[in-house]
């Protein structure tokens, strides 16, 4: 992301895991989404949705599941950290995932 790692506060965790917002939203759900960020980022289009497939079989392998609000929370979070380009991708991904249901 645009500003991905800041300026070290928190050494190791991104910009975006440190925002305010996602203070109640359980680390190792953020992980796993960091995780999806950097798996996805070089994916094109067409390798996209059997991407999301596997990662919501890892995600009930896992037993990670996010609520509407905490998805709603994360997904601002991410957006404020992120180029035009990674926005496009993050589109990109929330359509499919809406053709899904």
């Amino acid at each position: 992301m645009a500003d991905y790692m800041g300026s070290g506060n928190s050494a190791d965790k991104p910009e975006w895991m440190r925002e305010p917002s996602l203070k109640d939203i359980p680390v190792y759900k953020l992980d796993f989404l960091q995780k999806m960020v950097f798996e996805s980022k070089t994916l094109s289009q067409k390798e996209l949705m059997p991407f999301l497939m596997a990662l919501a079989q890892r995600s009930r392998s896992a037993n990670i599941t996010f609520t509407q609000e905490e998805m709603t929370v994360i997904i601002e979070a991410i957006k404020k950290y992120s180029t035009p380009e990674e926005l496009m991708k993050m589109n990109q991904i929330m359509k499919l995932m809406q053709r899904r249901k």
